[in-house]
C-alpha cells in the first residue's frame, strides 16, 4: 500500500488537475506485473496465479517465474540486444515522421516542416537508449512536445531515459495513474525537469506552427482498461493525415465514432501492435487509411493478428512493419507521402 500511495501522491503532484483515475488494481513489480491476490475470477486467473494487465485482458507470462522479464504488453526476451537503425535525417521544409524500430512496443517521433519536434512513446524501458540514439542520429536538441499515450511499460517505459537526455517543453498524457516503478520513474522524471503534466485527451490541441495537431480520444474514461486510456492524435500537414493511436481498444474506438471525432487519415499508426483488440471494421472504415504502420516485435502474443492483417489488406491499405521493414519514416510535402524504409 505504500507504493501504491506514493504513485498517486507523485501523479498529483505532475497533474495539474489532482482528480486521478486508477487503473490498475493491486500492487505491481517493478516489471508491471503482480500475482492475483483478490478478484482472481474476474480476470480468468487463479489464486495466486503470476499475471499481467494489459488493457481491460489480462495475460500470463509463458514461463512463470518469481522474476519475469516482460512487463505488460510486451514479451520481446531479445529487446536488449536490439540497436538502433541507421535512419536519415528529416528532410527540410517537410514533416518526416518516425516509426521507430524499438522491438516490441510503440516510439514515433515527428519534425515538423517548421522545426519542432514532437515524441509519442520510447518503448520498454531498455529501449530507452535506443531512442536516445535515434534523436541524435536526427539532431535533436530538444523536444517541443512529449506524449505518454498511456501507461503500459511497452509505451511509456523509455520517456524517463529521453527526459534525462533531452530538455522537454511540454508533456501531454491521459489522466489515468499506474502503480509499477517504470511509471514512477516517467513520474519523476517529468518532476525534475520542473513539468506539470497537460492532459491529453480529446478537444486538446497541440500549440504547433504549421500543423494542426489535436487528440481525438480519449473521449471517456475507462476504469482499469489502460489501453482504451490511450491518447489518440490525430495531426494534418496540408492535405496529408495521420493517426497515431496507442494502444486504443474496441470501446475508445467505438466512443470515437459516436463523438464524431476526426478520424480520416491518410497513415494510420495501428493500435495495440496489430492485436485483435484494435482496429475494429467500422473503426478502419472511419479512418479510410493508404497506409498501415504496425509497430511490433517479437512477442508470444500474436501481434499482429492474421485477423487484423487480413481487415488491412481487404481495406486496400499498404501495410509496413517495424519488425519486417525496421524502422519506417513517411515524409510529407503537404500533397504526397513518401515513405523510406530501413530494410
Amino acid at each position: 500500500m505504500r507504493k501504491l500511495g506514493l504513485a498517486l501522491l507523485m501523479l498529483s503532484i505532475v497533474f495539474v488537475n489532482t482528480s486521478v483515475s486508477m487503473a490498475h488494481p493491486g500492487r505491481t513489480d517493478a516489471n508491471g506485473g503482480h500475482t492475483c491476490r483478490t478478484n482472481c475470477a474476474k480476470w480468468g486467473l487463479k489464486d495466486g496465479e503470476y499475471h499481467y494487465h494489459n488493457g481491460g485482458t489480462t495475460s500470463t507470462p509463458a514461463a512463470p517465474s518469481s522474476s519475469p522479464s516482460s512487463p505488460s504488453g510486451s514479451n520481446d526476451s531479445k529487446s536488449t540486444a536490439l540497436k538502433a537503425d541507421k535512419i536519415k535525417p528529416p528532410a527540410k521544409g517537410k514533416l518526416s515522421v518516425y516509426f521507430l524500430n524499438v522491438g516490441q512496443g510503440d516510439a514515433t517521433y515527428i519534425k515538423t516542416a517548421a522545426g519542432d519536434d514532437i515524441l509519442i512513446d520510447a518503448g520498454k524501458k531498455e529501449a530507452g537508449e535506443i531512442v536516445v540514439n535515434y534523436l541524435k542520429q536526427l539532431g535533436v536538441d530538444d523536444i517541443e512536445v512529449m506524449i505518454s499515450t498511456h501507461p503500459d511499460a511497452d509505451h511509456v517505459g523509455g520517456l524517463d531515459t529521453v527526459l534525462k537526455n533531452f530538455k522537454v517543453k511540454a508533456v501531454y498524457a491521459p489522466k489515468v495513474s499506474h502503480t509499477t516503478d517504470t511509471f514512477k520513474n516517467f513520474l519523476v522524471a517529468v518532476k525534475k525537469q520542473g513539468l506539470t503534466i497537460k492532459e491529453a485527451k480529446a478537444g486538446v490541441a497541440l500549440p504547433l506552427k504549421g500543423v494542426t495537431a489535436k487528440f481525438v480520444g480519449p473521449v471517456k474514461t475507462y476504469g482499469d482498461d489502460l489501453n482504451d486510456w490511450s491518447a489518440v492524435l490525430h495531426l494534418t500537414h496540408g492535405s496529408n493525415t495521420f493517426l497515431f493511436t496507442g494502444d486504443a481498444e474496441k470501446k475508445s474506438e467505438a466512443d470515437m465514432l459516436a463523438d464524431n471525432q476526426t478520424l480520416k487519415a491518410d497513415v494510420l499508426k495501428v493500435g495495440h501492435h496489430g492485436s485483435v483488440s484494435s482496429t475494429n471494421a467500422a473503426f478502419l472504415k472511419a479512418v479510410a487509411p493508404k497506409y498501415a504502420i504496425i509497430s511490433v516485435g517479437k512477442n508470444s502474443y500474436g501481434h499482429p493478428a492474421a485477423t487484423i492483417l487480413n481487415r488491412l489488406e481487404t481495406a486496400k491499405a499498404t501495410i509496413y512493419r517495424t519488425d519486417l521493414n525496421g524502422t519506417i519514416t513517411a515524409v510529407s510535402d503537404s500533397k504526397k507521402i513518401t515513405f523510406i524504409k530501413v530494410k
